[in-house]
């Protein structure tokens, strides 16, 4: 697990550092430098190891504009000729240069390194990479004509593009372009991932995002805790093993409800998925049109039926037998499905995963949400969330992670918000941003199989907000091994569910 931070996180994290623990903030930022130029020739090695390299780095007169400085510095220093460019030349009100900006000039200048403000040389020359060191992290407000100008000459100056900290032009915080932004094929940030690297759309301008210990650690943290992490393969250590002494029973029973009439392919999907995933015992709870097909489709599960109407005290039955409940997969919006959402909201003595239709019918009356209920965890896509909290999708979109944890706070439950990067949001604690998977999962069903890998987690001793990080993650490395074997365009659900066979495999036998 590595956590992620907002810009003003991290000035409180470089506060912390230079005055609880005695690190001076020249310290730091020499560390800043050098860690971004060991970064960048390793990166580059192939580039710059003709011994001809040329580079240009353009300065803003904030504390970034320093790192910059001091990085072209040490370019210099190995010999690898780099020049820098200062914005402050370019722009009609100069704004308050920084101390740590001096000074790093005056270090600069002293040794006679080479300076180049003239636009047009630095549009006709060929460099071989270049560093934008103008705002870093601190950019909250929309950008001026001039400076989107001189973010404008920087993506046309000729070479490959390296941000230090951020890009310049998107904001650290919620990854928004604030006007401008420079695509770049690098981002070099310091000690902690920048929330803004890695959501839509900064993480489109932040390329590939490399992230450089130079000495801000978890202590700095001091009574503040970090609220936002991302899941690594390191994290999978922490599913339970599966015990030599056991039975089908050991490993839970999840009751799916899912599937009308014509739409057996979703409760097939997740009931597919939740075995895939462990678990002892799966029934599905669909109209009765759908129980030959999904007996000879999922052998393996139990079946329980409706007609034209439902038998509340069977489904109550079949809720009490299960662990946990899944509920919403092609489920309809009919009479019948608002009365099995209803029985759920009313009975349930056990977690419940709401998804899909069960989640737009909810959506009618949410502050339903607020009565007394079990565990849930909510999985809704940018659609169903947007009538959740009745907000457009552009917003929620470009609010993405606020909204899931405001959410989750309002009505108490786990919200996993369905989005290019999804956001696994606790009421409380921890919230998670997913970076597995890929564009090949955008396809049907692929949502019926995350509502049943979190139900599986669920059953097997995995609490709340980690069944819900964890699904999302093994969720989004299936789709990944589905895409290495099919191919990006390829990928449906039922690959997704063979995906689980390979991530299992190597859970399985890994050593941690």
């Amino acid at each position: 697990m590595k956590y992620l931070v907002t810009g003003k996180e991290m000035k409180l994290l470089d506060k912390n550092t230079s005055n609880f623990f005695k690190v001076p903030e020249m310290v730091l930022m020499e560390q800043a430098a050098m860690h971004f130029v060991w970064r960048l020739c390793s990166v580059l090695k192939e580039t710059i190891s003709n011994g001809n390299a040329k580079g240009i780095v353009f300065c803003g007169f904030g504390n970034n504009g320093a790192d910059g400085i001091a990085i072209a510095r040490l370019l210099n220093e190995r010999g690898i000729v780099t020049e820098v460019c200062k914005i402050s030349d370019f722009l009609v009100e100069k704004g308050a240069a920084s101390a740590s900006y001096f000074m790093q000039e005056e270090i600069y200048e002293s040794y006679q390194y080479p300076v180049q403000n003239d636009i047009s040389k630095i549009l006709n020359t060929e460099y071989d990479f270049v560093i934008d060191a103008v705002f870093g992290i601190g950019l909250s407000r929309t950008l001026s004509d001039e400076y989107i100008r001189i973010i404008q000459m920087m993506q046309d100056t000729k070479g490959i593009k390296v941000a230090v900290d951020m890009p310049s032009g998107v904001n650290s915080d919620n990854g928004q372009v604030m006007g401008a932004a420079l695509v770049c094929d690098y981002t070099i940030t310091f000690s902690f991932g920048k929330v803004g690297q890695y959501v839509w759309p900064g993480c489109d301008y932040a390329g590939t995002v490399l992230v450089e210990n130079i000495g801000i650690t978890d202590a700095s943290w001091l009574d503040k805790k970090p609220t936002l992490a991302v899941l690594d393969k390191s994290d999978l250590a922490s599913l339970p093993k599966r015990l030599s002494h056991s039975n089908k029973g050991t490993f839970g029973r999840v009751l799916v409800i899912a599937g009308s009439i014509n739409m057996a392919g979703a409760a097939i999907f997740t009931a597919k998925a939740v075995y895939r995933c462990g678990v002892g015992l799966v029934k599905v709870y669909t109209h009765e049109a759908n129980r030959t097909i999904i007996q000879e489709s999922v052998p393996e599960a139990l079946v329980s039926t409706y007609g034209n109407d439902i038998n509340k005290e069977q489904l109550i039955a079949d809720m009490h037998w299960a662990n946990a409940i899944v509920i919403g997969p092609g489920l309809g919006q009919s009479e019948l499905a608002q009365e099995m959402v209803k029985v759920v909201r009313e009975a349930a003595s056990v977690p419940v995963v709401w998804d899909a239709d069960a989640l737009n019918i909810l959506s009618v009356n949410t502050e339903e949400l607020l009565l007394p209920h079990t565990e849930y965890i909510l999985t809704p896509h940018l659609g169903e969330f947007s009538r959740l909290v009745n907000k457009s999708v552009f917003y929620v979109q470009n609010h993405l992670i606020e909204s899931a944890i405001e959410f989750a706070r309002n009505y108490d439950v786990i919200c996993v918000l369905k989005d290019f990067r999804t956001v696994s949001a606790s009421p409380y604690g921890m919230s998670y941003l997913n970076l597995s998977g890929n564009n090949g999962m955008a396809t049907g069903g692929s949502g019926d199989v995350l509502a049943g890998i979190i139900g599986a987690l669920l059953v097997q001793g995995v609490k709340g907000i980690e069944a819900s990080a964890l699904g999302v993650y093994i969720h989004g490395l299936a789709g990944d091994a589905a895409r290495e074997k099919m191919g990006t365009h390829s990928v449906m659900a039922s690959d997704i569910i063979e995906g689980l066979k390979e991530v299992w495999k190597g859970i399985d036998y890994a050593e941690y």
